[in-house]
Formats: C-alpha cells, sequence, structure tokens
C-alpha cells in the first residue's frame, strides 16, 4: 500500500488551484484579435472532472466551488450557476470513483462525457428558465463535444506531468481511510 504523505496531498491541492488560476489567466488573455467561428472547449472543467475521477482527495468540493465562482465572475456569467453545475458534477464522478477505478480508460472518458454533457445542457436550461443570454446552441454543442474530445488530453497530461494516477483498490490515505 502506498502511503500518501500530508505534503503530497496538500501541493496537489495547491497545483489544482494554480492550474486552475493558470487556465483562467490564459483564457483572459487577448491572443486573438479575431472573432472564433467556433467554441473552444472547457478545459477548466476538463481539469476538475479529470482530477475528481482519479484523485477526489486533491479537489475538495470548497476549491472547485471557489475556482468556478472566480471563473464565473471573471468571464461575466451567471454567479454561482457554473459553479454549482460543476460542484455538482465533479460529486457524481467522485461518488463513482471506486466502479471506475477497475474498468478501462474509455469508461471514465464515457462517465466523465455523459456528466460534461449534463452540465451543459443543466447551464442552458436554467438560463433559458431565467431568460439569461446565450450563445447560439450550435456553439454550446462544439464546445461540450470539445470538452468530452479533449478531456483524454488533459488525463494525460495530469498523468505525465503531475504524476496523477488512479488509486490501486487498498490505498489508503495518511489518516488510513480508504481511497
Amino acid at each position: 500500500m502506498i502511503d500518501q504523505s500530508p505534503l503530497r496531498l496538500w501541493s496537489m491541492r495547491a497545483g489544482y488551484i494554480g492550474l486552475s488560476l493558470l487556465i483562467i489567466l490564459v483564457q483572459l488573455m487577448p491572443l486573438e484579435f479575431t472573432p472564433r467561428r467556433f467554441a473552444p472547449p472547457d478545459y477548466l472543467i476538463c481539469l476538475t472532472f479529470a482530477w475528481a475521477v482519479r484523485r477526489p482527495e486533491y479537489v475538495p468540493a470548497l476549491s472547485i466551488a471557489v475556482v468556478m465562482l472566480l471563473a464565473d465572475l471573471l468571464f461575466q456569467r451567471p454567479p454561482g450557476l457554473g459553479a454549482v453545475l460543476v460542484l455538482g458534477g465533479a460529486e457524481v464522478l467522485k461518488r463513482q470513483m471506486r466502479g471506475l477505478r477497475d474498468q478501462p480508460f474509455l469508461m471514465e472518458w464515457l462517465s466523465a462525457g455523459i456528466v460534461v454533457a449534463a452540465v451543459f445542457l443543466g447551464y442552458r436550461l436554467v438560463a433559458a428558465i431565467f431568460l439569461i443570454p446565450q450563445a447560439p446552441l450550435s456553439l454550446a454543442v462544439i464546445q461540450a463535444l470539445g470538452t468530452i474530445l479533449v478531456y483524454p488530453l488533459v488525463v494525460l497530461l495530469s498523468y505525465a506531468v503531475l504524476g496523477l494516477r488512479k488509486s490501486a483498490p487498498g490505498e489508503v490515505d495518511t489518516l488510513g481511510h480508504r481511497l
């Protein structure tokens, strides 16, 4: 059994927040001067869901809520709507983590894709109920599909660069709780 040190736990939690802030910063930078014809994938959702499936202890609910609320405020979206939906999706994936740990990556990707689609659909539905202006449906579908297609790349980079892997059966944390 691999014992997780508290230093590794807290450094990975800080890493999640740092990577999230970096993604937000890059998205806020004016790198293109012409309007895009497509919506880019939501890398922040990919990162959150990948880490929630692989190592749920690295992304506590409070961290997800704060990061996503900050993203909502900075991207001028309805405050809290995206945060609640992504937090709910991450918690669903965290609950499925033990079942997905023994499955091939394709099942993890499928589960994450379903949750991404539910988050995007939930956002559109709530925005329509409250008459919040929205982008055209085609752009939302392109963004959702792009987010689902980019998910394996985010998982690969998280594994290759940060060593983020699925927990093994029987693995425990520093307090002796099963992962």
